[in-house]
């Protein structure tokens, strides 16, 4: 199968920044497991998160082929975009300094504290431990999941690009945590979600539009257009509830 790099690259990117801010989210958790509890059971519940992952992607990935294309388009377009405008809400609500920005230094400090004082540890087996990392390895991982299956559903062969952005971000995010065993407080997590709400809510409005039957001007560019269009509207609406809460 030959991927058209002109769509599939942008896509990749865009699964690329969602998983790395997933990932990165569920990696404080996993590092205050181990910190706390012990490496076993932080290593074991999110190797097992990880497989019933796979599980999920390799199943019903190929499964969405069989459904009409444009149908598929409609389904999957209007999701992503109801996904993505869920995280530019959030994404425009912290940069307007309505709600605090999102600190893993501070949640991996919370962790600490709770997973401190809770028993469930036996000789062999810790079961707080490996239910902590297979938690949150597991929510963070849905998401991941479902911006790959729904990325990768929308266009032919995109799957694989998909797929790929979402691997990509795990092994830089597993190798960064491995070299530092910190929380990846440096990392500008709230700019990378104001990103990807953008992105997200443009390729959903893009293929929800082919799924109908839209014809969009310029074809794939028409993209372009749609990434500045929310861009430019989510900027306007920060600058106007920083200056309704300054009033």
């Amino acid at each position: 199968m030959t991927i058209d790099w002109t769509h599939a690259a942008p896509s990749m990117l865009a699964v690329f920044l969602a998983s790395l801010v997933e990932c990165v989210e569920a990696l404080t958790i996993v590092l205050a497991v181990g910190a706390v509890r012990g490496w076993r059971g932080a290593l074991g519940g999110t190797g097992l998160a990880l497989l019933v992952l796979l599980a999920i992607v390799l199943g019903l990935g190929p499964a969405l082929t069989e459904i009409p294309r444009g149908l598929l388009q409609l389904a999957v377009g209007t999701l992503l975009l109801l996904f993505g405008l869920r995280w530019l809400r959030k994404a425009v609500l912290r940069a307007a300094g309505i709600i605090p920005l999102h600190d893993e230094a501070g949640a991996y400090a919370l962790e600490v504290d709770k997973l401190s004082g809770l028993a469930g540890i036996t000789r062999t087996f810790d079961r707080v431990a490996v239910a902590t990392a297979f938690k949150i390895t597991m929510l963070e991982g849905i998401e991941v999941v479902f911006i790959v299956i729904a990325v990768g559903a929308a266009g032919s062969g995109l799957l694989l690009p998909a797929g790929a952005g979402a691997l990509a971000a795990l092994l830089l995010v597993v190798a960064l945590g491995l070299a530092l065993h910190r929380p990846l407080a440096k990392i500008p997590e709230n700019t990378l979600k104001f990103a990807v709400g953008v992105l997200l809510s443009a390729f959903g409005t893009f293929w929800a539009g082919e799924g109908i039957g839209l014809p969009w001007p310029g074809g794939d560019f028409s993209l372009l257009a749609l990434t500045a269009g929310f861009l430019a509207v989510a900027l306007i609406a920060v600058r106007v509830m920083r200056k309704g809460r300054s009033g």
